[in-house]
């Protein structure tokens, strides 16, 4: 008789970023790790960093086209420029249902062969692959500065990043390497 498998535990990295291009250069990092086929779900509130990430993505992938946010598209394609993936950058804001609403996307079909993220996707897109990266980008503000974890006085700039690999594709990805 064959042991059960081993729960599956997710690779997880945590960073505190404080600037606009910390986050750039944090999602610039994460290209060197992402590869065709890879699925990205960024989460967190308006205004938490999850555009400005994905610039540094397309920055990182060498893609073409300013990446900005497809709130009203839906999703932009952005080719690549060498002989990289695409980025398929996806904004589910205004997609209320789930993966039955995205499919009129295609995004299965994308997967494959393009680096797809997507911003707003959680609940709606976890279906498409058990491999996946969720990104969730948390915003400090209004909060006081913790005695514990001391953040800079008088900014809405700091923001908690935790980054975690589902999926075995993950599990020896490498995400400790973000946070150096």
């Amino acid at each position: 008789m064959e042991a059960p498998a081993a729960p599956h535990n997710p690779a997880e990295t945590r960073l505190t970023v404080t600037t606009p291009e910390q986050m750039r250069e944090l999602g610039r990092r994460l290209a060197k790790l992402l590869r065709a086929g890879d699925l990205v779900m960024l989460t967190g509130e308006l205004g938490a960093g999850k555009t400005t990430l994905t610039r540094g993505l397309g920055e990182g992938l060498g893609v073409r086209g300013a990446v900005t946010s497809p709130t009203f598209v839906i999703a932009r394609v952005h080719p690549s420029l060498g002989d990289g993936p695409p980025l398929v950058h996806v904004d589910a804001y205004r997609l209320g249902g789930g993966l039955d609403e995205m499919e009129d996307l295609d995004l299965d079909v994308s997967l494959t062969d393009s680096v797809i993220v997507v911003e707003w996707g959680e609940g709606k897109v976890e279906e498409l692959t058990e491999d996946r990266l969720r990104v969730v980008i948390h915003r400090s503000v209004g909060t006081a500065p913790s005695e514990v974890t001391p953040e800079p006085q008088g900014t809405d700039e700091v923001r908690h990043v935790t980054v975690t690999g589902l999926g075995e594709r993950w599990d020896r990805a490498g995400l400790e390497t973000l946070a150096a």
